[in-house]
Parts: C-alpha cells; structure tokens; sequence
C-alpha cells in the first residue's frame, strides 16, 4: 500500500496524467460503438427513435455538464486536482454499471445524469498538464494528451464491438472495471500537481456557476475568441456520438465490429498526429496556425464524410479529418498562457462548461437533422447532419484568422 507521504513526496509529471488519460479514453471508448445500438434496442428497432433518444440523452448530459463544470474547476484550483479526477472518475464508473444493468432507457438516463454532473476528468487533466508543463511546451503536451486519448480510441471501440457482439450488455462490464481500475489507480499512485502555495485561497462561490465562470474568459483580452473557437470545434464533434454510430450503420449497413473497426482506424490517424506532428508543426507555424490547419481540416473532412457514397470512400477520409488533432493542443497553448496557476482549473471549468451547452444543443440539432434526412426519403441527404457540422466548424475557421500573437502568461499573485 503506498502512504499518503509516499504519494505526497512523489513528483507530479506528465507521464502519471498520461496514464490515467490513456485508461479513461479506453474505458470510454468501449461503449462508444455500443451505446446507440442498446439505446436502439429499447426503442424497438426504430433508427429515427433511436436518434431521438439518443439526443435526449446526450442534452441530459450537457444540462448537468454546464451546471457543474464551474463547481469542479473551482474545487480544482482550491483543494487540487486530484480529488476532482477521483470524483469524476467515480461517477464514470457508476455511469457504466446503469448500463450494463439498465432495464429501459430510464435508466440509462439517470446514469447519463450523474455522469454528467461529475464528468471533469479530461478538463482537470488538462489543468493538471499546465501546472507540471511550461507554456511554451503546452501544444506538444496537449498534443501528447490527445494522442492518449486517440490511442484510447484505437482499442476501445474494437474492443467494445467485438464484446458486443458476444452480449450488448459485456462492454459496459468491461468498461465499469476498467474505470475503477483507473480510479484505484488515482486514488494510490497518483500525485497531486497543484502544490498549496499556488492554489486558490479560497472557494469563490459567485463564480460558482455558469455565468460567472464565464467571467473569466471576459477579463482576458482574447480569450473570449479562442473560447468560441473551442465552442464551435466541441459544437461540430457532437455529430460524432449523436449520430454517427447509426449513421454509418444506415448508409454502409456496418455492424459494431465493422465500426470498432473504422473507430480503430480513425484512433490511429489521430495517435499519428497528436504524438509525432503536433510539436514539431506548431513549432514551426505557430500555434495560431495549428487552430486554423485544424479548423480547415475538420470542415474538409466532415464534407467528406458527409459525401462519401460508400464505406471504402468514408475511410479514405480519415487522414484528412485526422488534422482536427492540431486544433485543441494549439487552442489550449493559447488559452493557457493567459491565466495564472490558481486560475487553470477555473479556466477549464468554463471551458466544460462551453462543452456542456454545446452538449446541448449539438445532439438536438444534429440528432433532429438526421431524423429528418431518414424520414423524407425523397431529398436523399443521409449526410445532411454531418454538413451541418462543416459549416460549424468553418466559424471556427474565420475566428482562428483573428488570433494575435500570445501574450506573457500572467504569474501567481503574492
């Protein structure tokens, strides 16, 4: 057993935040190519309500995400973020239990609910990555952390396909062990990386909420822009878990092993970029060059993706999409540079919690817009909700071409 000193004197670092990203994205990963096909099950078969359901699930989630997020980046910056990871790390956990237990969808949503409500683990761990990286290292590393979650993305969803196939309910098993495995290894091995001399001295309660998260991206010059971009770019992915598991299974008649498969794929092209392109690029061209590439390359890719007639032609896009993965390190390094210590995890917070709304709506506009291409045979638009992404993210493009130039990132006060 490791004692509280042992793990007190232990050096917090990028390797320990690392590994536990690496098991998070695995664990989540599982049920990605699972959870719309359950959803689909209690809903009789009906893809169009299948999609419906979903999105109530997916608003649930960002609802309890916008309300909570500012709590947990607060609790972050003021006691550290190693108790807010073990939190949001349980509620995972418990999230995937309903599943692999649920009787009917009221169930799944109660669990989506209090996942919803604890769900910090990749805002934290981004907090954790600035306290222990100096800025001008934070793309790179957010880079490496995007690689994680990518690598996550390779094994995870084959995995859970491949379960899947065995019983609907087995990866939801496999991905709640796996979760208190992760959590364990917070709870023991983990270091915290916010010693107490730079963390908040106290719990601000006004900003305790929604809104007055927000006002921290109000009182820095710029940030109010890089955090619409980072908006758009979590508005346009809401396509991916709202629709694309049935999306991809209407159009190419892909089943969840054939899905894992293409997951597996896409998590491969994303690890390429994310671990060996992402420093040495932004090193070169800047990150505000980074957010815009990204940008390009995401509405680039969903047209493709929204075109693509056949299964083998969807795939050939996956290296153009894949460029998506210079957008958040780029965006991060940014952002990051403008608040203190003390302030990371409040930043994050108001980062999820921009998450959260996108969470939102994403999945209603999204999920609706498929719907409908489904049930007015006669326009024949399948990729209708996958266009509507593109053009979300081409916002982003016209913001990212007003970024200026970073400014010194601001020191704790005395």
């Amino acid at each position: 057993m490791i004692t509280p000193t042992a793990r007190a004197g232990r050096k917090a670092s990028f390797g320990f935040i690392f590994a536990l990203a690496l098991m998070n994205s695995i664990s989540f990963g599982i049920m990605i190519p699972i959870l719309p096909n359950l959803i689909k099950q209690f809903a009789g078969g009906d893809t169009a309500a299948a999609s419906e359901w979903n999105l109530v699930f997916a608003s649930a989630w960002g609802v309890m995400q916008f309300i909570a997020s500012p709590i947990l980046g607060l609790m972050a910056d003021r006691w550290g973020r190693r108790p807010v990871l073990l939190i949001s790390l349980f509620g995972l956990a418990v999230d995937f239990v309903f599943m692999a237990v649920a009787p009917g969808l009221w169930w799944l949503l109660l669990g989506r609910l209090l996942n919803g409500a604890t769900a910090a683990s990749f805002s934290t761990a981004g907090a954790y990555l600035a306290d222990v990286t100096a800025p001008s290292e934070r793309a790179k590393m957010f880079g490496w952390m995007g690689s994680a979650f990518s690598i996550g993305f390779i094994f995870g969803p084959a995995l859970g396909g491949w379960l899947g196939e065995i019983d609907l309910r087995l990866p939801f098993v496999a991905a709640a062990a796996l979760t208190f495995v992760n959590w364990l290894y917070g709870l023991l091995i983990l270091p915290e990386s916010l010693p107490p001399e730079r963390r908040a001295t106290a719990f601000d309660w006004k900003r305790a909420n929604p809104v007055g998260s927000l006002t921290l991206l109000r009182s820095k010059p710029g940030l109010v822009g890089l955090a619409s971009i980072g908006f758009l770019f979590q508005l346009s992915h809401m396509v991916l878990p709202s629709i694309f598991v049935l999306y991809l299974g209407y159009r190419y008649g892909w089943t969840p092993s054939a899905m894992g498969l293409a997951f597996m794929l896409t998590g491969v092209a994303g690890m390429i970029v994310q671990s060996l392109l992402v420093g040495p690029v932004v090193k070169r061209i800047g990150e505000r060059n980074a957010v815009l590439l990204g940008a390009l390359g995401g509405v680039a890719g969903f047209v493709w993706y929204g075109s693509a007639p056949t299964g083998s032609l969807y795939l050939l896009g996956v290296p153009l999409f894949a460029l998506t993965g210079f957008l958040t390190p780029g965006l991060q390094g940014l952002m990051t540079r403008q608040v203190a210590p003390h302030e990371q995890g409040q930043l994050q917070g108001a980062n999820q919690s921009l998450t959260g709304i996108a969470a939102i709506f994403g999945p209603i506009i999204f999920g609706e817009a498929f719907a409908w291409s489904l049930r007015h045979e006669g326009v024949h638009m399948p990729g209708l909700a996958v266009y509507l992404a593109a053009v979300f993210l081409a916002f982003a493009v016209l913001l990212a071409l007003t970024i200026r130039k970073p400014p010194r990132p601001p020191t704790q006060p005395a």
